[in-house]
């Protein structure tokens, strides 16, 4: 405490006087009663003494009733007498006068007459720069606020909207590797307005599937169809029940692809196990739509363009449509992913033309600034998306759909292929050809390209030093099949594979001197040659017969024996003997393909 703000004013004497303890605050003196108090004068209490200088204590309290004189015998001693007669003792003003000093402010040395002074020190007057400081301060911290409390009621409504299913696997929303995302449009007619498709009581097949593969370094992207009339086997899987055990569901073999999901109680798990085993690619999530999908995420964006070459009326899907390019929504852009009687050959594989041409429209569509920049357009978006939208547990959030979608946005369109995959028709069917079946060279050499991050765009930089890479480690003489010495191991995982490969190089290729090694300490993805540098004849020699990619050249530092034998590790990328293992450079020809920045697609 001040000293100074010890002397207070005393209404009831009109004198300043000294105060040790705010507790003892003299009551003023008044004939008005007090609340709860009688009327009348009270006497107030006398004031202690200062607390000695030199000892720091506090002499002990007079009796009530002492004398001035017994003040004033006290050395250096102040009567209250004097004390009243110099009211300006207790300002800061007083003391400097005392003390011989000038007036240290302005107003100090004004009458008093008009009353007492302030105990306390005024406060300074805040500059209208400061006013304006802290209220835009203030303003700003309660729109953070506001904003946060937003965002969050936000994300909260999103993650509510967003349906998962636990299919055994949980991987991260974002990898440092390729990215392979399962899409698949089920046919299940649930939801409003959709029971007049018929087939009411479909339990939702895999009617529309495609693999969307994003290279390591996303520069580029593949988009597969898979059509659904494909036959295939499908591998046994499991269902997570309410109870969190799992079901298992048998395979099957030789059935049709859009089984995979819904036949016997089949969920897009079994859908994923079905596709790594017939693409050889591992699956890293999963994201299912249905007909609401199509209505509601086509009105998030106002429209997606499409181009017909002809007129359209096909009463089955309920598309009736011009010969031109519309801007359509909702249910026009249900009915023209679905119809298929109006194009074409009226198949299946015309009606994924249609898909993959609406599905490039839309990704231009979102990317589009219009949409992005807007945030009513985004919300709407975003809502409708986490609606309409089941997705794995590895991105069953907002927030890891965000990061997935940042990571896969750094693609640039012009690198995203959407192609089909390349199947025949199944030659075991009587005229009317309703099935598939894969058209093998074709088909593998596609799915080595996916595998090994080959672009189907031009990429020219990146393909020109794959291509430089390989020829400078092929480069060289070629020992004769009949010197090449190599043990085969077999990591692969295919059960016999070592076994085939060997009788496969011995009548075939003429490599009398291969033998099998049995099976590899582990499974290993990519296959493998080990070989001494004084074996590097016989390693291109070998290399060149099964089609290695100079990538799985492994030399060594040094030579080997003369009857040392090479080893060949068989990978998961062996597909079977005779089955060049590296990727091809090339599209397969007569791929059917559509550019997602090619704005000039039209359907015939």
């Amino acid at each position: 405490m001040d000293p100074a703000d010890q002397w207070v004013f005393n209404p009831s004497t009109g004198s300043y006087e000294l105060r040790l303890d705010p507790a003892d605050d003299p009551a003023p003196t008044s004939d008005v009663p007090r609340p709860g108090g009688t009327g009348g004068r009270r006497r107030r209490p006398v004031p202690e003494p200062r607390p000695s200088s030199e000892s720091g204590r506090v002499p002990a309290a007079r009796q009530e009733g002492a004398s001035g004189q017994e003040d004033a015998a006290r050395p250096g001693a102040e009567s209250r007498q004097e004390a009243a007669e110099r009211p300006e003792a207790g300002t800061r003003a007083g003391r400097r006068r005392a003390a011989g000093k000038a007036p240290s402010g302005k107003g100090e040395d004004t009458d008093r007459s008009a009353g007492p002074a302030s105990r306390r020190k005024p406060k300074p007057k805040k500059s209208k720069t400061k006013k304006a400081l802290i209220w835009g301060g203030g303003t700003l911290a309660f729109l953070l606020v506001g904003t946060s409390v937003a965002a969050y009621l936000i994300y909260q409504h999103l993650n509510g909207n967003i349906t998962k299913v636990d299919v055994g696997e949980n991987n991260a929303a974002v990898v440092d590797g390729p990215v392979n995302i399962l899409v698949i449009g089920t046919d299940k007619r649930s939801g409003k307005g959709n029971k007049g498709y018929g087939d009411e009581g479909s339990a939702g097949h895999a009617d529309t599937t495609i693999l969307f593969h994003v290279s390591e370094d996303r520069t580029n992207a593949t988009a597969l169809s898979i059509p659904r009339d494909l036959i295939t086997d499908i591998p046994e899987c499991s269902v997570k029940q309410e109870d969190g055990t799992r079901k298992p569901i048998a395979g099957s073999t030789g059935v049709r692809f859009n089984t995979s999901l819904g036949q016997q109680g089949r969920d897009p798990g079994c859908t994923w196990q079905t596709v790594e085993k017939l693409t050889g690619l591992q699956i890293s999530h999963f994201i299912m739509a249905d007909f609401n999908a199509v209505k509601s995420l086509s009105s998030a964006v106002n429209g997606v363009e499409v181009c017909l070459a002809k007129d359209i009326d096909d009463p089955k899907s309920h598309l009736k449509l011009s010969k031109g390019r519309h801007m359509i929504q909702g249910e026009d852009a249900l009915a023209f992913v679905r119809t298929r009687h109006s194009v074409g050959f009226e198949s299946d594989l015309d009606r994924i033309k249609l898909q993959q041409q609406f599905l490039s429209s839309m990704m231009r569509r979102m990317k589009s600034s219009g949409t992005l920049t807007s945030p009513t357009k985004l919300w709407k978006l975003a809502n409708s998306a986490t609606k309409a939208l089941t997705v794995d547990t590895g991105i069953g959030s907002v927030g890891k759909l965000k990061d997935m979608a940042l990571d896969l946005n750094k693609v640039d369109l012009k690198h995203v292929t959407f192609v089909t995959l390349p199947v025949l028709d199944n030659p075991n069917e009587g005229p009317v050809k309703k099935t598939v079946v894969l058209d093998k060279p074709k088909a593998e050499a596609l799915f080595a390209m996916l595998r090994d991050d080959v672009s189907l765009t031009e990429v020219k930089q990146k393909q020109k030093a794959a291509k430089a890479a390989e020829a400078a480690r092929l480069k060289g003489t070629k020992a004769a099949p009949a010197d090449v010495r190599v043990k085969v191991l077999n990591g692969s995982g295919r059960l016999g594979a070592a076994q085939d490969t060997v009788e496969w190089m011995q009548n075939n290729q003429g490599m009398i001197r291969s033998g099998n090694g049995g099976n590899a300490p582990a499974d290993q993805k990519k296959t493998t040659l080990e070989y001494a540098p004084n074996q590097a004849d016989q390693a291109r020699r070998l290399a060149a017969s099964m089609g290695l990619p100079g990538s799985a050249l492994k030399p060594g530092t040094k030579d080997a024996e003369p009857m040392a034998q090479m080893t060949l590790v068989l990978g998961a990328d062996f597909k079977g003997p005779g089955i060049p293992v590296a990727a091809p450079h090339k599209a397969p020809k007569d791929l059917q393909r559509v550019g997602a920045d090619d704005r000039s697609v039209c359907a015939k």
